[in-house]
Protein backbone atom coordinates (compact mmCIF):
# COMPACT_ATOMS: atom_id res chain seq x y z
CA UNK A 1 0.00 0.00 0.00
CA UNK A 2 1.18 3.94 -0.77
CA UNK A 3 1.10 5.67 2.73
CA UNK A 4 1.37 9.30 2.31
CA UNK A 5 1.62 11.45 5.63
CA UNK A 6 1.74 15.19 5.83
CA UNK A 7 2.32 17.60 8.68
CA UNK A 8 -1.20 19.59 8.86
CA UNK A 9 -4.76 19.54 8.54
CA UNK A 10 -7.67 22.29 8.94
CA UNK A 11 -11.32 22.52 9.56
CA UNK A 12 -13.23 25.82 10.59
CA UNK A 13 -17.05 25.95 11.42
CA UNK A 14 -18.62 29.56 10.63
CA UNK A 15 -20.09 31.16 7.98
CA UNK A 16 -20.89 29.07 4.39
CA UNK A 17 -17.88 27.13 5.84
CA UNK A 18 -17.31 24.30 7.65
CA UNK A 19 -14.02 22.88 9.56
CA UNK A 20 -14.23 19.58 8.80
CA UNK A 21 -11.50 19.21 11.29
CA UNK A 22 -10.42 16.20 13.55
CA UNK A 23 -11.84 14.23 10.80
CA UNK A 24 -10.98 10.78 9.64
CA UNK A 25 -12.94 8.79 6.85
CA UNK A 26 -12.74 5.94 4.37
CA UNK A 27 -14.16 5.46 1.02
CA UNK A 28 -14.06 2.02 -0.64
CA UNK A 29 -15.19 0.08 -3.92
CA UNK A 30 -16.15 -3.92 -4.08
CA UNK A 31 -14.89 -4.81 -7.42
CA UNK A 32 -16.41 -8.26 -6.65
CA UNK A 33 -20.12 -7.05 -6.29
CA UNK A 34 -19.55 -3.26 -7.73
CA UNK A 35 -20.25 -1.57 -4.24
CA UNK A 36 -19.04 1.72 -3.46
CA UNK A 37 -18.88 2.87 0.31
CA UNK A 38 -17.72 5.11 2.78
CA UNK A 39 -17.49 5.85 6.62
CA UNK A 40 -16.19 8.65 8.35
CA UNK A 41 -16.45 10.41 11.92
CA UNK A 42 -15.63 13.69 13.03
CA UNK A 43 -15.11 16.11 16.30
CA UNK A 44 -17.04 19.72 14.61
CA UNK A 45 -18.91 21.27 17.03
CA UNK A 46 -22.71 21.17 16.25
CA UNK A 47 -22.52 18.97 13.02
CA UNK A 48 -26.63 18.10 14.12
CA UNK A 49 -27.36 21.36 12.43
CA UNK A 50 -25.70 20.23 9.37
CA UNK A 51 -27.13 16.59 9.19
CA UNK A 52 -23.84 15.45 10.53
CA UNK A 53 -20.43 15.04 9.00
CA UNK A 54 -21.73 12.59 6.13
CA UNK A 55 -22.00 15.92 4.57
CA UNK A 56 -18.45 14.71 3.16
CA UNK A 57 -19.33 11.87 1.64
CA UNK A 58 -20.19 12.00 -2.04
CA UNK A 59 -21.25 8.74 -4.00
CA UNK A 60 -22.02 7.84 -7.55
CA UNK A 61 -23.56 4.21 -7.56
CA UNK A 62 -21.69 1.51 -9.84
CA UNK A 63 -18.96 4.67 -10.38
CA UNK A 64 -17.28 5.43 -7.21
CA UNK A 65 -17.17 7.96 -4.35
CA UNK A 66 -15.41 11.03 -3.04
CA UNK A 67 -14.32 12.03 0.73
CA UNK A 68 -13.74 15.87 0.96
CA UNK A 69 -13.14 16.94 4.25
CA UNK A 70 -10.62 19.86 5.94
CA UNK A 71 -11.93 23.18 5.26
CA UNK A 72 -14.95 22.77 3.41
CA UNK A 73 -17.75 25.23 2.41
CA UNK A 74 -21.04 24.90 2.85
CA UNK A 75 -22.81 23.93 0.35
CA UNK A 76 -20.11 21.42 -0.18
CA UNK A 77 -19.19 23.23 -3.67
CA UNK A 78 -15.95 21.10 -4.33
CA UNK A 79 -17.38 17.86 -3.57
CA UNK A 80 -20.28 18.48 -6.11
CA UNK A 81 -17.82 19.68 -8.48
CA UNK A 82 -15.83 16.57 -7.67
CA UNK A 83 -18.32 13.92 -8.53
CA UNK A 84 -19.59 15.78 -11.72
CA UNK A 85 -15.99 15.44 -12.96
CA UNK A 86 -16.39 11.50 -11.76
CA UNK A 87 -19.31 11.71 -13.57
CA UNK A 88 -17.47 12.92 -16.96
CA UNK A 89 -14.96 9.92 -16.61
CA UNK A 90 -12.04 11.25 -14.75
CA UNK A 91 -10.09 9.26 -12.77
CA UNK A 92 -9.63 10.09 -9.14
CA UNK A 93 -5.93 11.41 -9.90
CA UNK A 94 -7.28 13.59 -12.40
CA UNK A 95 -10.44 14.89 -10.35
CA UNK A 96 -7.65 15.77 -7.49
CA UNK A 97 -5.41 17.35 -10.08
CA UNK A 98 -8.45 19.48 -11.29
CA UNK A 99 -10.18 20.47 -8.14
CA UNK A 100 -6.21 21.84 -7.32
CA UNK A 101 -6.82 23.80 -10.35
CA UNK A 102 -10.44 24.77 -10.17
CA UNK A 103 -11.08 25.46 -6.30
CA UNK A 104 -14.65 26.97 -6.09
CA UNK A 105 -14.85 26.89 -1.67
CA UNK A 106 -14.13 31.06 -0.95
CA UNK A 107 -12.94 30.01 2.29
CA UNK A 108 -9.25 28.86 2.45
CA UNK A 109 -7.47 27.44 -0.77
CA UNK A 110 -6.38 24.22 -2.88
CA UNK A 111 -4.05 23.13 0.27
CA UNK A 112 -6.72 23.53 3.08
CA UNK A 113 -8.43 20.38 1.27
CA UNK A 114 -8.65 16.87 1.86
CA UNK A 115 -10.02 14.28 -0.50
CA UNK A 116 -10.06 10.62 -0.73
CA UNK A 117 -11.51 8.83 -3.94
CA UNK A 118 -12.16 5.45 -5.37
CA UNK A 119 -13.74 4.65 -8.22
CA UNK A 120 -14.00 1.73 -11.42
CA UNK A 121 -12.09 2.17 -14.36
CA UNK A 122 -14.35 1.33 -17.57
CA UNK A 123 -12.94 -2.51 -17.02
CA UNK A 124 -14.05 -2.45 -13.41
CA UNK A 125 -11.06 -2.22 -11.90
CA UNK A 126 -10.34 -0.18 -8.48
CA UNK A 127 -8.60 2.75 -8.83
CA UNK A 128 -7.92 5.50 -5.71
CA UNK A 129 -6.15 8.79 -4.69
CA UNK A 130 -5.59 10.72 -2.17
CA UNK A 131 -4.43 14.53 -1.29
CA UNK A 132 -3.42 16.24 1.93
CA UNK A 133 -2.72 19.66 1.56
CA UNK A 134 -0.04 21.36 3.01
CA UNK A 135 -2.34 24.11 5.31
CA UNK A 136 -4.19 21.13 6.93
CA UNK A 137 -3.37 20.58 10.91
CA UNK A 138 -1.21 18.36 12.23
CA UNK A 139 -1.58 15.58 12.39
CA UNK A 140 -2.56 14.87 8.97
CA UNK A 141 -2.08 12.58 6.26
CA UNK A 142 -3.78 9.72 4.23
CA UNK A 143 -3.38 6.13 3.42
CA UNK A 144 -4.34 4.82 -0.24
CA UNK A 145 -4.73 0.61 -1.27
CA UNK A 146 -5.97 -0.75 -4.05
CA UNK A 147 -9.68 -0.14 -3.47
CA UNK A 148 -9.27 2.15 -0.70
CA UNK A 149 -8.23 5.91 0.55
CA UNK A 150 -8.08 6.35 4.22
CA UNK A 151 -7.95 9.66 5.34
CA UNK A 152 -7.76 12.07 8.72
CA UNK A 153 -6.89 15.43 9.78
CA UNK A 154 -5.81 17.05 13.78
CA UNK A 155 -5.77 13.43 15.03
CA UNK A 156 -3.40 11.89 17.48
CA UNK A 157 -1.38 10.25 15.32
CA UNK A 158 -0.76 8.32 11.97
CA UNK A 159 -1.50 5.23 14.12
CA UNK A 160 -5.10 6.41 13.74
CA UNK A 161 -5.25 5.31 10.02
CA UNK A 162 -3.26 2.45 10.33
CA UNK A 163 -5.49 0.94 12.80
CA UNK A 164 -7.93 1.92 10.49
CA UNK A 165 -6.74 0.02 7.51
CA UNK A 166 -5.57 -3.00 9.13
CA UNK A 167 -9.24 -3.20 10.79
CA UNK A 168 -10.21 -3.04 7.01
CA UNK A 169 -7.89 -5.32 5.67
CA UNK A 170 -8.44 -8.16 8.26
CA UNK A 171 -11.94 -8.01 8.31
CA UNK A 172 -13.39 -10.80 5.72
CA UNK A 173 -16.90 -10.05 5.31
CA UNK A 174 -19.22 -7.77 2.77
CA UNK A 175 -17.77 -3.94 1.85
CA UNK A 176 -20.11 -2.46 4.72
CA UNK A 177 -18.83 -4.99 7.64
CA UNK A 178 -15.25 -4.08 6.62
CA UNK A 179 -16.49 0.06 6.46
CA UNK A 180 -17.32 -0.52 10.27
CA UNK A 181 -14.35 -2.33 11.30
CA UNK A 182 -12.31 -0.04 9.97
CA UNK A 183 -14.02 2.60 11.85
CA UNK A 184 -13.46 0.43 14.97
CA UNK A 185 -10.08 0.92 14.24
CA UNK A 186 -10.26 4.32 15.53
CA UNK A 187 -12.75 3.98 18.29
CA UNK A 188 -10.29 5.27 20.79
CA UNK A 189 -10.76 9.29 23.13
CA UNK A 190 -8.96 11.36 21.26
CA UNK A 191 -8.73 9.72 17.48
CA UNK A 192 -10.23 13.27 16.44
CA UNK A 193 -7.18 14.89 19.34
CA UNK A 194 -9.87 18.06 20.15
CA UNK A 195 -12.11 15.18 21.53
CA UNK A 196 -9.48 14.07 24.02
CA UNK A 197 -11.03 16.20 26.75
CA UNK A 198 -14.33 14.17 26.51
CA UNK A 199 -13.22 10.84 26.20
CA UNK A 200 -14.35 10.18 22.76
CA UNK A 201 -13.56 9.38 19.42
CA UNK A 202 -15.64 12.08 17.52
CA UNK A 203 -18.85 14.12 17.97
CA UNK A 204 -21.13 12.58 14.49
CA UNK A 205 -20.31 9.57 12.28
CA UNK A 206 -21.74 7.95 9.81
CA UNK A 207 -21.26 4.71 7.10
CA UNK A 208 -23.19 4.06 3.81
CA UNK A 209 -22.90 1.66 1.01
CA UNK A 210 -24.18 1.56 -2.54
CA UNK A 211 -25.08 -0.90 -4.84
CA UNK A 212 -24.39 -0.41 -8.18
CA UNK A 213 -28.09 -0.33 -8.93
CA UNK A 214 -29.59 1.74 -6.27
CA UNK A 215 -31.11 5.17 -7.21
CA UNK A 216 -28.16 8.21 -6.40
CA UNK A 217 -30.32 9.08 -3.26
CA UNK A 218 -31.14 5.88 -1.82
CA UNK A 219 -28.34 3.60 -0.58
CA UNK A 220 -29.43 0.09 0.35
CA UNK A 221 -27.22 1.08 3.24
CA UNK A 222 -26.86 4.35 5.16
CA UNK A 223 -26.75 4.69 8.46
CA UNK A 224 -25.67 8.26 9.86
CA UNK A 225 -25.16 9.45 14.05
CA UNK A 226 -25.74 13.25 13.51
CA UNK A 227 -24.70 14.22 16.59
CA UNK A 228 -24.32 12.73 20.47
CA UNK A 229 -25.00 13.96 23.79
CA UNK A 230 -21.34 15.14 25.45
CA UNK A 231 -20.00 12.00 26.55
CA UNK A 232 -21.30 9.70 24.52
CA UNK A 233 -19.45 7.81 21.28
CA UNK A 234 -20.47 8.23 18.30
CA UNK A 235 -18.68 4.98 17.28
CA UNK A 236 -20.20 2.88 19.52
CA UNK A 237 -23.60 4.10 18.41
CA UNK A 238 -23.07 3.49 14.53
CA UNK A 239 -22.20 -0.16 15.73
CA UNK A 240 -25.27 -0.24 17.34
CA UNK A 241 -27.37 0.97 14.40
CA UNK A 242 -25.14 -1.55 12.19
CA UNK A 243 -25.81 -4.44 14.64
CA UNK A 244 -29.75 -3.96 14.23
CA UNK A 245 -29.08 -3.07 10.54
CA UNK A 246 -27.13 -6.71 10.11
CA UNK A 247 -30.28 -8.57 12.72
CA UNK A 248 -32.83 -6.88 10.17
CA UNK A 249 -31.13 -7.93 6.58
CA UNK A 250 -29.76 -11.24 7.41
CA UNK A 251 -30.65 -14.13 5.32
CA UNK A 252 -30.99 -16.78 7.60
CA UNK A 253 -32.66 -19.66 6.54
CA UNK A 254 -33.49 -18.52 2.84
CA UNK A 255 -34.04 -21.14 0.52
CA UNK A 256 -31.68 -20.99 -2.87
CA UNK A 257 -31.54 -17.77 -4.31
CA UNK A 258 -32.39 -17.30 -8.01
CA UNK A 259 -28.74 -17.02 -9.78
CA UNK A 260 -28.04 -15.67 -13.07
CA UNK A 261 -24.90 -17.18 -15.51
CA UNK A 262 -24.11 -16.16 -18.52
CA UNK A 263 -21.62 -17.50 -21.31
CA UNK A 264 -19.18 -17.14 -22.80
CA UNK A 265 -18.11 -14.40 -20.16
CA UNK A 266 -15.88 -12.28 -21.53
CA UNK A 267 -18.21 -11.83 -25.12
CA UNK A 268 -18.29 -9.64 -28.00
CA UNK A 269 -21.37 -8.67 -28.19
CA UNK A 270 -23.66 -12.17 -28.52
CA UNK A 271 -23.99 -14.04 -24.84
CA UNK A 272 -26.39 -17.25 -23.57
CA UNK A 273 -27.71 -16.03 -20.17
CA UNK A 274 -29.47 -19.22 -18.05
CA UNK A 275 -31.57 -18.64 -14.71
CA UNK A 276 -31.04 -21.59 -12.18
CA UNK A 277 -32.95 -21.77 -8.91
CA UNK A 278 -36.35 -19.78 -10.18
CA UNK A 279 -39.28 -20.68 -8.44
CA UNK A 280 -42.33 -22.47 -9.44
CA UNK A 281 -42.84 -22.32 -13.50
CA UNK A 282 -42.64 -18.48 -13.79
CA UNK A 283 -40.60 -16.61 -16.73
CA UNK A 284 -37.64 -15.39 -15.42
CA UNK A 285 -38.40 -11.50 -15.89
CA UNK A 286 -37.10 -8.58 -17.02
CA UNK A 287 -33.48 -8.07 -17.68
CA UNK A 288 -31.83 -4.21 -17.46
CA UNK A 289 -28.35 -3.46 -18.53
CA UNK A 290 -26.69 -1.00 -16.64
CA UNK A 291 -22.95 0.61 -17.79
CA UNK A 292 -20.33 1.28 -14.98
CA UNK A 293 -21.96 3.94 -14.04
CA UNK A 294 -25.05 2.93 -12.96
CA UNK A 295 -27.04 4.09 -16.20
CA UNK A 296 -29.60 1.68 -17.97
CA UNK A 297 -28.33 0.84 -21.69
CA UNK A 298 -30.53 -2.03 -22.44
CA UNK A 299 -33.83 -3.60 -21.00
CA UNK A 300 -35.43 -6.78 -22.38
CA UNK A 301 -37.97 -9.39 -20.96
CA UNK A 302 -36.83 -13.10 -20.60
CA UNK A 303 -39.45 -15.64 -21.53
CA UNK A 304 -37.07 -18.53 -21.46
CA UNK A 305 -35.01 -20.05 -18.68
CA UNK A 306 -32.22 -20.13 -21.17
CA UNK A 307 -31.66 -17.22 -23.91
CA UNK A 308 -29.33 -16.14 -26.14
CA UNK A 309 -29.14 -12.39 -26.13
CA UNK A 310 -27.51 -9.39 -29.08
CA UNK A 311 -26.58 -7.19 -27.21
CA UNK A 312 -26.86 -3.51 -29.06
CA UNK A 313 -24.31 -2.75 -31.20
CA UNK A 314 -24.14 0.59 -30.05
CA UNK A 315 -22.64 -0.53 -26.75
CA UNK A 316 -19.21 0.30 -26.15
CA UNK A 317 -16.00 -2.10 -24.78
CA UNK A 318 -16.10 -2.42 -21.04
CA UNK A 319 -17.62 -3.90 -17.92
CA UNK A 320 -21.67 -3.92 -17.38
CA UNK A 321 -24.02 -4.94 -14.49
CA UNK A 322 -26.82 -7.25 -15.80
CA UNK A 323 -29.73 -7.22 -13.26
CA UNK A 324 -33.05 -9.78 -13.24
CA UNK A 325 -36.08 -8.21 -11.81
CA UNK A 326 -39.80 -9.69 -10.97
CA UNK A 327 -42.43 -7.89 -12.26
CA UNK A 328 -42.80 -5.95 -8.83
CA UNK A 329 -39.20 -4.50 -9.58
CA UNK A 330 -37.34 -6.63 -7.10
CA UNK A 331 -33.94 -7.66 -7.75
CA UNK A 332 -33.35 -11.36 -8.16
CA UNK A 333 -29.54 -11.58 -9.40
CA UNK A 334 -27.47 -9.93 -10.77
CA UNK A 335 -24.39 -10.47 -12.81
CA UNK A 336 -20.95 -8.89 -14.05
CA UNK A 337 -20.52 -9.19 -17.74
CA UNK A 338 -17.77 -7.78 -19.85
CA UNK A 339 -18.28 -6.62 -23.74
CA UNK A 340 -14.82 -6.98 -25.86
CA UNK A 341 -16.37 -6.67 -29.14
Amino acid sequence: MKKTFTLLLSFLLGLGALGAQDTFSIVAVDTETGEVGSAGASCVPNAGSLGGVILISGIIPGRGGINGQALVCIPHVNLNNALEQMEAGLSPQEIIEWLQNNDACGAGGPQDRQYGIADFDSLGNARTAAFTGTNTLDWAGHITGPNYSIQGNILLGPQILDSMEARFLREEGSLAKKLMAAMQGANVPGADSRCLDDGVSSFSAFLQVFKPTDPPDSPFLRLNVAEVPPGVEPIDSLQALFDAWMMTSSTRELPPQPELRLFPNPSPGTLTLEVYNLPGRTAPGLLRVFDFQGREVFRTHLKERKTTLEMPGALGDGLYWLSLEDESGRQLARKKWLLLR
